[in-house]
């Protein structure tokens, strides 16, 4: 897990305001706090690295800069959490100390922070590009749901895989498990660096999944497999069971 050292290792969140189905999403009040607060904090507990929220839009930024966490600006026009990651990185690091990227998305406000930490595993070897996770799917619905992406891998170790594709299909075919992706990513920073010089790739535009820009580039992307699919929030019905989730630790804190 020392990978890189907590000091040349950064976490970066994106946080956009124009989300389509949660408007305002980053400023969502989960517990007495954003929902941005909560992820910056789930990643503070990870204790992989420095923290900074990437945002494009000011009362986003102060209310990150108010909790006591770190915020820096960013262009509002980004195609893509990872294009945002790198302007960031550009401006709070600009001399490359940082070895490690770790993009937490901006909407996992319960995530457990032990999720963040695995991220890292698969960087321990040092033919690695960039690292992610993955659950094996147990419901049948979710083996053909277009918004479950599935890695397709081959198995390293009972909980490693060596990506092979992502898709949105059921994929593989035939008998074995199949895994739910978790849009988590490590990247080493000249990955990061490479894999933003690239044109959006054709499988990418195809499946609407920027992972495989870096899979038909040549990237290697290694998968740890997890317990659990942390809690996205995309929608009002998200962010109630965020609440819920939230308000029962806090309360159980007491």
């Amino acid at each position: 897990m020392n990978e890189g050292g907590t000091a040349k290792r950064l976490v970066l969140i994106p946080a956009r305001m124009a989300s389509t189905r949660l408007p305002g999403k980053p400023l969502a009040d989960i517990a007495g706090l954003p929902m941005i607060v909560q992820v910056a904090k789930r990643a503070q507990e990870a204790e992989v690295g420095r923290i900074i929220v990437a945002v494009d839009d000011r009362t986003v930024f102060d209310a990150v800069e108010a909790a006591g966490f770190e915020a820096v600006m960013t262009r509002g026009d980004h195609q893509s959490g990872s294009d945002r990651i790198f302007e960031a990185l550009t401006k709070v690091d600009p001399d490359g100390k940082a070895e490690i990227v770790i993009n937490v998305q901006g909407d996992l406000p319960t995530i457990d922070p032990q999720t963040i930490r695995a991220a890292l595993r698969p960087l321990e070897d040092p033919t690695v590009d960039i690292a992610t996770l993955t659950v094996e799917i147990e419901d049948e619905q979710e083996k053909t749901n277009p918004n479950v992406v599935k890695v397709v891998g081959s198995p390293l170790s009972a909980d490693r895989l060596r990506a092979l594709y992502f898709t949105r299909a059921t994929a593989p075919h035939g008998a074995g498990p199949l895994y739910h992706h978790i849009g988590l990513y490590a990247y080493r920073r000249q990955a990061l660096e490479r894999f933003v010089s690239l044109s959006p790739s054709t499988l990418e535009k195809r499946e609407s999944l920027e992972q495989l820009r870096a899979l038909e580039a040549g990237m290697r992307i290694d998968v740890e497999v997890v317990k659990t699919v942390p809690l996205g929030v995309d929608t009002p019905a998200d962010l109630d069971k965020a609440r819920r989730i939230l308000s029962a630790s806090s309360n159980a804190g007491h």
